[in-house]
């Protein structure tokens, strides 16, 4: 989709922002209203998988935050 943007967070998650289609394994679609975003786990500690529940916060995660 053109427009998506993907912001990698200082040690949490992905930031997703609309226009954006998720699409699980059975083919089941979650999309968001343009301008609107979602955190995306990166840490693997969340209890809400795909979407970050803020676990990197509590477990002191850190994660690179630059794209190379």
């Amino acid at each position: 989709m053109a427009g998506s943007k993907i912001e990698i967070r200082e040690n949490g998650p992905l930031r997703v922002y609309a226009p954006f289609e998720m699409v699980d394994k059975d083919g089941n679609t979650y999309t968001l209203p343009e301008g609107e975003f979602v955190s995306i786990c990166r840490c693997g500690m969340s209890q809400n998988k795909p979407f970050c529940d803020s676990a990197h916060r509590a477990n002191e995660w850190k994660g690179e935050s630059a794209a190379k």
